[in-house]
């Protein structure tokens, strides 16, 4: 189940036209107002195969229902005038506290700005009205270290009064004296005024003011400001300052097991490319795990650096180019979750989550809840009105009986693993291969026609979410002459087996293979297949 994508870094397919319509985004378990007709897939499939997508249904004029985020862009050629002004003004915050080596310190006032001249002012008046003021140390040190030199100079003197040959006199020794504390005093000043050269900061392995990567990191943190520049700026500082503090670049390199693989995973992308995390809650049922997690602060410390370190090692792989795809899905399954009465869990969450909302900002396209349960849908009303508009446009919520149905509206059948109602799986297809959604009308007989015009190994997957049809396979030669060829006899396939079928078959005439699909049920069913071809193996 923790399989991860081969290569994250793989491009993934281009997003492809919407062909029909579903349900709302948000959707629970609640009763259903009756299901609109779909227009019905044509019956002859051609072997060219496509991706059907499936966009809202906007038809829908309910006022509750929240609009669905879309993610701005990231060109910095398509801001608007004045998010473009605050981003200049961002840089230039920047770029004096790089040249002040500001995000090195802790505090700001150890490097303390220059006095204004109302400052002076006031320092000069206190100084006018103190009638005696008192020394500071430093003056102290100043006066007592003139008093020792004034007495060398004297005794030297008097040295060399009394010395026969002449050698040194009075004077030379006092033009000795001046000389060394003149030049003494020019060197400091030198030093104290050469200028350090701008400090060097990365964020996410993109060093700061290099290149158009860092605006687009500093985009993020004005969005989640909204455009107040200021406010920008201080969370940029606070979250640098945390990281050097969380130690960043040392958690990268440290091994802390994978215990946690089946917890948090990254497999494949949806259909606008964004890489797809995968967050199974249900997986603490085992109390082995949880207790190996959670049982004290010193393991739920190991989980929050775990949490943090796979983020981290995630969003490096991010494209922060302009226009580049910079942030990723989070799909929550709820099943079996534990809930709110694991105080452990509960309380090692909501410190993550506020270490990624105050040092990981724009991050989440989107958050999709499967498996909801009702108590889940019951807490997220009351906090609902606490939340931003934009905060809450991604979040996409559906029960166990909508959570494929919603899933695949988001992410292709081919990149969704099978556990959810997808077809990637380790085998003959990879995530590359598109998959075909067809929807099969209730009481009705589908079939799909894969021609084929010279010889060849056919093979294909299929699989009917919930499944309970009846499926057969056969291959009709297109000589008059020829017989038909029974692939897979028809039989009636249950929702228990086997979620997804394969079958192949060698190919030595020209012909066509024929899929049927034959739902008896009264409700709708959502068929996914793919097929390729290789060369027909020697005899």
């Amino acid at each position: 189940m923790a399989e991860e994508a081969p290569n994250q870094t793989t491009t993934p397919p281009p997003p492809q036209e919407s062909v029909a319509q579903v349900e709302e985004v948000v959707v629970t378990d609640v009763p259903q107002p009756p299901e609109k007709t779909t227009t019905t897939v044509p019956v002859e499939e051609t072997v060219t195969l496509e991706t059907h997508l499936s966009k809202p249904n906007n038809a829908d004029d309910n006022d509750n229902i929240i609009p669905e985020f879309k993610e701005e862009s990231t060109k910095l050629s398509e801001l608007p005038e004045n998010e473009n002004k605050a981003l200049q003004d961002l840089k230039k915050l920047v770029q004096d506290a790089l040249n002040n080596h500001h995000f090195s310190s802790k505090e700001d006032n150890k490097n303390p700005p220059p006095q204004t001249a109302a400052h002076k002012e006031e320092v000069v008046t206190e100084t006018k009205t103190d009638a005696a003021p008192a020394k500071t140390e430093e003056e102290q040190a100043e006066t007592k270290e003139e008093e020792e030199k004034k007495e060398e100079v004297k005794e030297t003197n008097e040295e060399a009064a009394v010395d026969d040959d002449g050698a040194k006199t009075v004077e030379a020794i006092e033009e000795t004296v001046v000389a060394v504390s003149s030049t003494v005093q020019p060197q400091a000043e030198e030093k104290a005024s050469s200028p350090l050269p701008p400090e060097e900061v990365s964020i996410w392995g993109i060093p700061l003011l290099a290149d158009e990567r860092s605006d687009v990191i500093l985009l993020k943190f004005l969005r989640a400001r909204e455009f107040r520049v200021k406010e920008a700026f201080t969370m940029l500082k606070n979250t640098i300052q945390w990281r050097k503090e969380f130690g960043m670049e040392e958690l990268m390199e440290e091994k802390l097991g994978d215990e946690l693989e089946k917890v948090v995973f990254m497999h494949g992308f949806d259909k606008e490319g964004h890489p797809v995390c995968y967050n199974i809650y249900g997986e603490f049922q085992n109390k082995e795990l949880y207790k190996k997690t959670f049982s004290d602060e010193e393991k739920r410390e190991k989980f929050l650096r775990w949490r943090i370190q796979f983020l981290e090692k995630s969003i490096r792989k991010l494209d922060f180019n302009p226009g580049g795809i910079c942030t990723i899905v989070h799909v929550n399954d709820l099943k079996n979750s534990p809930g709110l009465a694991k105080w452990e869990l509960r309380q090692a969450t909501k410190h993550a989550l506020q270490l990624l909302q105050d040092n990981y900002p724009e991050f989440v396209a989107k958050q999709v809840f499967i498996n909801v349960p009702w108590w889940y849908l019951a807490v997220n009303r009351m906090i609902s009105p606490f939340l931003t508009q934009r905060t809450k446009s991604k979040f996409v919520f559906a029960g166990p009986s909508k959570s494929t149905e919603t899933l695949l509206r988001y992410i292709a059948p081919e990149q969704l693993p099978v556990k959810y109602g997808g077809l990637s799986k380790d085998g003959e297809f990879g995530n590359i291969d598109a998959v075909t959604e067809i929807t099969v009308r209730p009481a009705a007989k589908h079939s799909v026609e894969f021609s084929v015009t010279e010889n060849c190994l056919l093979s294909w997957e299929l699989r009917v979410i919930g499944w309970e049809v009846t499926y057969g396979a056969e291959f009709v030669p297109s000589s008059e002459g020829s017989y038909t060829v029974i692939v897979q006899k028809a039989r009636k396939v249950a929702s228990s087996e086997e979620p997804v079928l394969c079958n192949s078959f060698k190919v030595g005439e020209p012909g066509k293979v024929v899929l049927t699909i034959d739902n008896t049920s009264s409700k709708k069913k959502k068929l996914l297949y793919r097929l390729k071809t290789k060369p027909s193996p020697s005899d």
